[in-house]
């Protein structure tokens, strides 16, 4: 049994470790539970799905991809200015990504104790969004293990070791954990 229109079968992995298998264009569509096709960038996937957005006619999503990628483009060029890369990586990507979470957190709150509901659910739609391209938030008692890892690897003893515990979640962790939340739990771990 052929099937037109199919090039081939691609593979998409699930936050929850699910595979998924079928055509290129049906793993464009999967959304929240995609985590992209092996060997596909974050930089790709969030061009691919700006381009199915377009197409698709999905003004929301559409303006919040555009903003991403107007974030993503603003620290390409700050790169580039200090001498380095022409394009950041993933690692500082989920850093954009997780930095626009928070402020339409902080955003919709604002607007919420204003009373400016619509405004709140805006924001909250955008980070509905956003998320999607984000891995999985480790749960709490993730976070404990991790943080108890990380003191560990690096042989951490008192309070002056804190910058390489940070460091070592920071580069193991990076937009799966809020690590302003987790400085404060890493120093009292280390006083």
């Amino acid at each position: 049994m052929t099937q037109k229109g199919y090039t081939g079968i691609s593979m998409a992995w699930g936050n929850a470790g699910e595979l998924f298998f079928g055509p290129w264009r049906d793993m464009v569509g999967i959304r929240g539970n995609w985590t992209g096709i092996r060997g596909m960038s974050l930089r790709e996937r969030l061009q691919t799905a700006l381009k199915e957005a377009m197409k698709a006619r999905e003004a929301d999503r559409l303006s919040t991809l555009r903003l991403v990628n107007a974030a993503i483009k603003d620290r390409d060029i700050a790169s580039r200015g200090d001498g380095g890369d022409e394009q950041v990586g993933d690692p500082d990507i989920l850093a954009i990504l997780g930095k626009m979470v928070k402020q339409r957190q902080e955003s919709a709150r604002a607007y919420e104790e204003g009373g400016r509901l619509e405004l709140a659910e805006k924001e909250l739609a955008e980070i509905k969004v956003i998320e999607d391209y984000l891995p999985r938030q480790l749960t709490e008692p993730e976070v404990q293990a991790a943080i108890a890892a990380a003191v560990a690897a690096v042989g951490a003893a008192s309070i002056r070791d804190m910058g390489r515990v940070m460091a070592e979640l920071k580069g193991k962790y990076t937009g799966q954990m809020d690590f302003g939340a987790v400085g404060p739990r890493v120093k009292e771990q280390l006083g």
